[in-house]
């Protein structure tokens, strides 16, 4: 019994000691507004870096296939091969895709001949932001590729399931509608 009353008061105090240098001011973890400036710089240097990698990684993967590719001022690299002639595709209209999606190596992630046409509305997410951006260069029945770097697709995370982390993938599509 006399143990568990000595104890309390210990453990009050060092709670107290372990509360009190959160309320002072800044704490020891936190950083001066230079050490950030150093740090972010650093980091945006490190992303320019990968951005440019990305790029070469991309337009080496579509000379070695002779496609004659455009690429966007967001890095999104492009190429209508087949034209429809249908309506444009717009925001807040809902698209309707074929497609096949790949890795740079050849992996076959998806295929609507296996999961059923992608159905979204355009500018409001769900998709990656590279394949909303290309979807609004098509008409209804045009047919294109679209290769997306990594901040373009699934980021740095990947999709959790076929695409892993950082991964440039490439998209064949064709706008079955716009409505």
């Amino acid at each position: 019994m006399m143990k568990s009353r000595t104890a309390a008061p210990v453990y009050l105090l060092l709670l107290m000691f372990m509360i009190m240098p959160s309320c002072s001011g800044k704490r020891q973890d936190q950083v001066s507004d230079e050490e950030y400036d150093r740090a972010r710089e650093a980091l945006v240097e490190a992303n320019r870096i990968l951005v440019r990698k990305d790029a070469e990684r991309i337009r080496a993967y579509a000379e070695r296939r002779g496609w004659k590719m455009q690429e966007s001022e967001s890095g999104l690299w492009y190429q209508i091969y087949e034209k429809g002639s249908g309506r444009s595709a717009q925001a807040g209209r809902t698209a309707t895709l074929e497609y096949k999606l790949y890795l740079l190596n050849g992996t076959l992630c998806y295929d609507s001949d296996l999961t059923g046409p992608k159905k979204f509305l355009i500018g409001r997410g769900g998709v990656e932001s590279g394949l909303e951006e290309g979807i609004l260069l098509l008409r209804e029945g045009d047919r294109a590729r679209f290769i997306m770097p990594p901040h373009l697709a699934h980021g740095l995370t990947g999709d959790g399931n076929k695409i892993p982390p950082r991964a440039v993938i490439v998209y064949d599509v064709r706008l079955v509608s716009v409505e």
